[in-house]
């Protein structure tokens, strides 16, 4: 709810205020304020899972890695439009290479081919509809794995 529904509900909010004015946030001016609250929300989703003692801390150690990303994604829009779909999808193709090195009974071959296959539809996606220039795609592609990795890498250490 706090990392899907309530963001997404915010940010139609946002644009039935007028405070953004498209859905599809053409520019870096537009992606900001959505961006921030949504790191707001992923930011108290990540403290309050900690305080939970329950749960097993890779659990909120990977909601804080994903926050973390998400933040410095935003801070990025600040300055350039990387393509926030393509640093999801490079890091879930991190995760699944990840799982498939630290763990040897997950089978990580056709999870990877799937993942991979994704990544590509939703860059020939972004590219098609004139969302993101090449450059901004690759770079959200390369962002989001090399930090998911490295990120994943030191969770299951």
């Amino acid at each position: 709810m706090s990392t899907l529904v309530i963001p997404m509900l915010t940010i139609f909010g946002l644009r039935l205020s007028g405070t953004v004015k498209s859905l599809h946030m053409h520019t870096t001016k537009d992606r900001m304020i959505p961006f921030s609250v949504t790191s707001i929300y992923f930011l108290l989703t990540t403290f309050f899972m900690h305080r939970i003692s329950e749960l097993d801390p890779i659990i909120w150690e990977t909601m804080a890695l994903i926050s973390g990303v998400v933040v410095i994604l935003t801070i990025v829009t600040i300055f350039w439009k990387m393509s926030a779909h393509m640093t999801g999808v490079g890091g879930l193709v991190a995760l699944v290479l990840v799982l498939g090195f630290r763990f040897s009974n997950f089978q990580s071959l056709y999870p990877l081919l799937l993942s991979i296959f994704l990544s590509g539809g939703v860059a020939s996606s972004r590219l098609f509809l004139n969302a993101h220039k090449p450059l901004e795609v690759y770079v959200g592609f390369i962002f989001g794995f090399l930090s998911c990795y490295f990120g994943f890498q030191w969770i299951w250490s």
